[in-house]
């Protein structure tokens, strides 16, 4: 691949990748406009052309409630901090009322009906891979139902994006084993790195870094170790809308200096967010998402730069 490429990868999880930060019943609109917004992207990707990797939840390919519990596995995970249990979370909430945020069958079809959209997975419980009580036999179970709620679907999973970022280099070859070819990984910037410690440090530069010029962030494919899976890192972490529009200036001109960078060098350029990040300020983060799409589009047309899923960018590296 000598052209420029854009990678966007979205870790589609509504409820189930924040229920320990947050009471649900605090977060009814969020959720509502964040269904909203989800087929207005859709549309977006649609008419621009735009490829994309939905990093979805397998828990929301349940149709309700009753079918959740049938496909409670016999290993669930054994986390030390049991408030990320998503299966105990589940029991608690069947009749809360909210089943619109715990279920997607409807907006996962509609990702599948639009070209150029990957269904990839973000595990089958949102399912940390870092935490510590929790086992890589407990990480196998899991990924292998998240495989076969997909199946049901039509879908081949072929991408994984590991939830909270917990990238864990010993869970590789699981993902090998259920034939998931790529994940995607960390970018090199220590304070991502989540190994180590997430310290307040950490934190105010993982902010900063959306907002001021920290470190180089696209790469060349040809860098990256030729394994399997191929591990992709990202880029750049598409932050919600600010209230202070500044900020939010500052934040779209970095992404455009760092596109172009990227298209101009022939590299790669990932971005990813959660679509539940538009729950927040909606129409200003679609019209956000515009002028993400009208740089690319520039990119394109001046340098050749392709809009690529994570599994396209793999099959164009290993082939």
């Amino acid at each position: 691949m000598k052209t420029g490429a854009l990678v966007i990868s979205l870790d589609f999880e509504l409820v189930w990748g924040i229920f320990d930060h947050i009471e649900i019943a605090d977060k009814v609109s969020y959720f509502n406009n964040t269904l909203i917004a989800i087929p207005k992207m859709l549309e977006l990707f649609e008419q621009h052309n735009i490829n994309v990797t939905w990093a979805t939840v397998g828990m929301l390919f349940n149709e309700n409630w009753e079918e959740w519990q049938a496909n409670v596995p016999q290993q669930i995970p054994t986390y030390d901090k049991t408030i990320l249990n998503a299966y105990a979370y589940g029991e608690l909430h069947k009749k809360s009322g909210f089943d619109q945020f715990f279920f997607a069958p409807h907006l996962i079809k509609a990702i599948q009906s639009v070209k150029g959209q990957e269904l990839a997975t973000h595990t089958y419980s949102h399912y940390y891979c870092l935490e510590k009580g929790q086992t890589v036999e407990q990480f196998e179970t899991d990924i292998k139902l998240a495989v076969k709620m997909a199946d049901q679907f039509g879908v081949q999973l072929r991408s994984l994006v590991f939830p909270r970022n917990q990238f864990n280099k010993d869970y590789l070859q699981v993902c090998t084993e259920n034939l998931l070819t790529t994940v995607r990984s960390n970018p090199g910037d220590w304070y991502w790195d989540t190994t180590r410690p997430d310290t307040l440090l950490s934190k105010l530069a993982r902010t900063g870094d959306a907002y001021f010029p920290i470190g180089k962030k696209s790469y060349s494919i040809y860098g990256i170790d030729k394994q399997m899976p191929f591990c992709q890192p990202s880029s750049r972490f598409f932050r919600p809308q600010h209230k202070i529009e500044l900020l939010n200036k500052a934040r779209l001109n970095r992404i455009k200096n760092e596109m172009i960078q990227a298209a101009k060098r022939g590299e790669v350029y990932h971005l990813w967010w959660h679509p539940h990040n538009f729950g927040i300020d909606t129409h200003n983060a679609l019209k956000a998402l515009q002028e993400v799409i009208a740089i690319y589009l520039d990119c394109q047309q001046t340098f050749g730069m392709q809009s690529l899923t994570m599994q396209q960018l793999s099959d164009s590296f290993v082939g």
